[in-house]
């Protein structure tokens, strides 16, 4: 069966295991790839017009920095790498390593350039490195003493330090596609001379569980291949029995977390309730604190919503009332109803605009202090300086509007507030439009 699976041209070099040796170890050690050609998944960094694929003909490495999720091939890429361009390859993991590993790194990669050998010094999860400790590259990537490849799960904007950043190019990986997935099984299988024992729709479930993870698929697929005897093609339900579904990658302290709810706010925003719902539930599924959810509905409900519908500020409040009192899961059902109201309400940021506008008059003018016919009186010296003197009764006017000026002496009358055609606020609009006749016919007088 090999020599079936090498005629197919899947192009990887594996090792033969042999019943008497059993696995020469974990599959996906034994599948990572020999060349660059076989890394699947990242063509836009090593296809034939790859930014990588350009820098080894050039036979330049300048110092890089992986981005991705797990399982995305960030260790093998630049074990390749360092391959291709004539490095000495040297790797330490920022969850182990301390001031003292680095200092070893450092004195070996000297003691290397010194015998006219360059060293690419990998650092996983560079990340996990305070800003002192990243600072302390800074120096041997300047003099050549490294090549730096940093590795990391997190982005690079916020978990790494400026001066790092700016000595070396961010290089993007992208979870792994079904393709790719699918490309990863085959060379499993071959590996293995055998078959994954599943129905075509379990097999397209078991890459789904990988969710873009090639390691991670890897592993479940050798415990298909190499545990215990299973019945041939093991449908959805049987694949579910034996292998156990882990939960979405989501960090309630990390990027994820300010991704999905970045997501979820744009789409109540964009008017899609379908969209809302999923982001909900990513989320919850991933563990996110339905309390902060609740906080962030608030949010959108002044903030996107406002007076186009008034009711959407008492529903999201409802909706925390109703989840701090039946708690989990019935709870986030009425955050699931609330992002939905949100969604489908009509939209304004009016309030939110002229918020902006009204703090910024507010610093520009200062301390001014209210003209003295709406100021209170309640001295007779007070009385005597004109406090409250011309000011008219609101409630005893016809109509109930009088017009009068309330912004400070020597303001001209700004429009702060400007509400849209939407919902409730179309409403308000009209009202304010008549006000603001009264106020100039007051004016002409």
């Amino acid at each position: 069966m090999s020599d079936l699976f090498a005629k197919a041209g899947l192009g990887f070099d594996s090792q033969q295991v042999t019943d008497d040796q059993g696995p020469a170890g974990p599959l996906a050690d034994q599948l990572r790839p020999k060349h660059v050609a076989d890394v699947v998944g990242q063509d836009h960094l090593l296809g034939p017009e790859g930014t990588l694929t350009r820098l080894i003909a050039a036979g330049h490495l300048p110092s890089l920095i992986f981005w991705g999720p797990p399982g995305t091939g960030k260790t093998t890429i630049a074990r390749l790498l360092a391959q291709d361009t004539g490095h000495q390859f040297q790797q330490i993991s920022a969850v182990f390593s301390g001031v003292a590993d680095l200092k070893k790194a450092f004195e070996a990669a000297k003691t290397r350039r010194r015998a006219g050998q360059r060293t690419l010094l990998f650092v996983d999860e560079i990340h996990r490195f305070n800003r002192a400790q990243q600072d302390g590259f800074l120096p041997y990537v300047e003099d050549g003493t490294i090549t730096l490849l940093g590795a990391t799960t997190e982005n690079p904007s916020f978990a790494l330090n400026g001066a790092l950043l700016s000595r070396a190019q961010v290089m993007v990986l992208k979870r792994l596609d079904e393709a790719a997935l699918e490309t990863l099984l085959q060379r499993a299988e071959a590996t293995c001379e055998r078959q994954l024992p599943l129905t075509a729709e379990a097999r397209a479930h078991l890459i789904h569980m990988a969710d873009g993870d090639g390691r991670y698929l890897l592993g479940l697929a050798e415990d298909l291949l190499r545990g215990p005897d299973t019945p041939e093609h093991l449908d959805v339900q049987g694949l579910g029995q034996r292998l156990q579904t882990r939960a979405p990658a989501y960090d309630r302290n990390r990027e994820e977390h300010y991704n999905l709810i970045s997501a979820l706010h744009k789409s109540v925003r964009g008017s899609d309730p379908d969209a809302a719902l999923y982001w909900m539930a990513r989320m919850l599924e991933g563990g996110e604190d339905p309390l902060y959810l609740a906080r962030r509905l608030v949010r959108m409900a002044v903030e996107d919503i406002g007076l186009a519908d008034p009711g959407a500020l008492r529903a999201a409040m409802a909706a925390k009332d109703c989840y701090e009192f039946l708690g989990a899961p019935e709870g986030e059902l009425a955050l699931m109803q609330v992002a939905v109201h949100l969604a489908a309400a009509p939209k304004s940021n009016a309030v939110y605009v002229a918020d902006k506008r009204a703090r910024k008059l507010a610093k520009q003018t200062g301390s001014l202090m209210p003209p003295a016919h709406i100021l209170n009186a309640p001295t007779k010296m007070m009385k005597t300086l004109g406090y409250g003197d011309g000011y008219e009764y609101d409630h005893d006017v016809e109509g109930g509007v009088s017009g009068q000026h309330y912004f400070p002496d020597g303001v001209a009358r700004p429009t702060l507030y400007e509400p849209k055609d939407a919902g409730f606020e179309a409403r308000l609009a009209e009202r304010l439009q008549q006000i603001a006749r009264i106020r100039a016919e007051r004016a002409g007088d």
